[in-house]
């Protein structure tokens, strides 16, 4: 197709301007998906106080976990990653005529697949809940009610696919917003379940499935406008054999396993928690959430911006400049992860008696909870550093690496929760995760470095240094504030509220004030 027409293709209006700066793009899906943890951990704190960690909790955990695992794993994880970059290049090198070809045919074979396996996964429901939570079978009640939950549940991976989707066509034209704000309405419609609608229903947890399944559809329709707004609305048409949808194909098959592997540990801890004591999946997952809040606001945040943006420097051949953002999102990595993983560890008791110290949670859960978040904060900055070095190889369409990464660090992380499990408990799983993590992490970063992908940039060694008097500042802080754990469960809730706000507050404070003492200046990030 001739220059001319391609230009006369896109000049419709859904051609976007020139993209903002990264650390801009990256503050505003931070700031997007700050909201949406929040409401999560507000959603968590209600749930926590309305099921506990009893039968109820578990068993909607798990047929939660498994939808929510599979969505992950296919379209936020494997799916994104090979149609980014596709999509990168179709808008790159072909015209508005094309992509809209591309999504219609992407969106037909993406959604007829889900339809199919939705519908066999309702069916076999009990089956799925055998395979993930194979402990549950010696508990019949638990057993049925997970299954009878995951038959409303699973339904949410067709929606929350397509919806993931429609986002990761916004994100390849910089419209980042929508997508990092569309999770707030899971949470909110979560969070009216449980308050409004359990009461109402007989067996009350099932109140937070529907909730689910409501969410799902909700987050699909929120962004199609926006998809009509950019001209990109899909209208979807079966086609394997469109050169796009095959080379989606071609990528996706490869990544399904490479993007999730630290998914796939988690999912793992479940299984294994379940032929745990009761509680055991609730524990792991209250810390699991709670590691996953910086993960989500600055690690996945920065991954979602750069992503597009390395597949259109691929495009364009500029490996100086591809180099570059690899190192940025290092450096922007480190600046966040390191000090909130270093908090997670020191406040980790604090933290949990804080948020969900309420209602029908025991002081044994508090404990128990806090010993696996120290276990999965451990691992934050692995779990961070993974998801902005795997794109790295996903933006040169390169998913086989990943892959042989990750099985490495799966067998790990099988090695290493036999090992842990029986001293420490599901804290041992949590352990595990975090271990396989930094091996993967650490793969990644040497394969990188050993291509030329990424060739540090000067200032490394003063940035080394500048961050480590920063966390060690912020250390001090926390532990001169902290004051023992009695405090923690004998106080009211708004003692603790206001104890932990002054700590947050007074740390990061104090962290960002000693980087600004040690030359760090914020044009430093600044990357377009």
């Amino acid at each position: 197709m001739s220059h001319d027409t391609k230009t006369s293709d896109q000049s419709v209006g859904s051609e976007p301007a020139p993209a903002p700066g990264l650390l801009r793009s990256s503050g505003l899906v931070g700031l997007m998906t700050l909201l949406s943890r929040v409401l999560g951990l507000i959603r968590d704190m209600v749930i926590a106080r309305y099921f506990g960690a009893g039968t109820g909790a578990d068993a909607f955990f798990v047929a939660f976990k498994i939808p929510n695992f599979l969505r992950r794993l296919f379209a936020e994880g494997a799916f994104a990653q090979a149609f980014v970059p596709v999509l990168s290049s179709y808008r790159e090198q072909k015209s508005l005529a094309d992509v809209n070809r591309l999504v219609n045919a992407v969106a037909g074979s993406l959604g007829i697949v889900l339809l199919g396996v939705t519908l066999v996964a309702m069916l076999g429901a009990p089956v799925l809940t055998g395979l993930f939570a194979p402990g549950f079978l010696d508990d019949a009640e638990k057993f049925s009610l997970a299954s009878d939950m995951l038959r409303i549940t699973f339904p949410y991976l067709l929606l929350i696919s397509l919806t993931a989707f429609a986002g990761a066509i916004l994100n390849s034209y910089d419209r980042f917003a929508v997508p990092a704000f569309t999770p707030v309405l899971l949470n909110l419609v979560m969070i009216g379940a449980a308050i409004f609608v359990s009461p109402l229903m007989s067996t009350p947890v099932m109140a937070l499935a529907w909730g689910v399944f409501v969410a799902g559809a909700l987050q699909l329709f929120f962004q199609l406008p926006f998809l009509m707004r950019l001209g990109l609305l899909p209208r979807p048409t079966v086609d394997y054999r469109h050169e796009g949808v095959r080379q989606v194909l071609r990528l996706m098959a490869p990544a399904i396993f490479g993007v999730s592997v630290s998914q796939i540990n988690l999912l793992l801890d479940t299984v294994l928690a379940s032929f745990l004591q009761t509680g055991s999946v609730s524990w792991l997952y209250y810390s699991d959430r709670l590691s996953e809040l910086p993960l989500g606001v600055f690690g996945i945040a920065i991954a979602t911006v750069i992503l597009p943006n390395l597949s259109r420097k691929h495009a364009a051949a500029s490996s100086a400049q591809f180099s570059a953002t690899l190192d940025w999102a290092v450096r922007a990595v480190l600046l966040i992860g390191l000090p909130a993983a270093l908090a997670l560890i020191l406040l980790a008791k604090p933290l949990i008696a804080t948020l969900f110290y309420y209602g029908e949670v025991t002081q044994t859960d508090v404990m128990m909870s806090a010993r696996s978040l120290v276990a999965y904060a451990v691992g934050l900055l692995a779990f961070m550093q993974i998801k902005v070095l795997a794109p790295g190889f996903f933006a040169r369409k390169d998913t086989r690496t990943p892959v042989k990464i990750g099985i490495v660090a799966m067998v790990a992380n099988m090695v290493f929760n036999l090992i842990l499990v029986v001293p420490l408990a599901h804290a041992g799983l949590a352990l595990a995760t975090s271990l396989s993590a930094w091996l993967n992490a650490g793969l990644l970063w040497w394969i990188l470095r050993r291509d030329g992908a990424w060739q540090a940039q000067p200032g490394w060694l003063r940035f080394g240094g500048q961050l480590a008097v920063a966390n060690i500042a912020l250390a001090a802080v926390i532990l001169y504030l902290r004051g023992p754990f009695d405090h923690w469960v004998l106080a009211g809730g708004m003692q603790r509220s206001a104890d932990m706000a002054l700590i947050v507050v007074g740390g990061g404070l104090v962290y960002f004030v000693t980087l600004a003492l040690a030359g760090v200046r914020l044009r430093h990030f600044r990357l377009r």
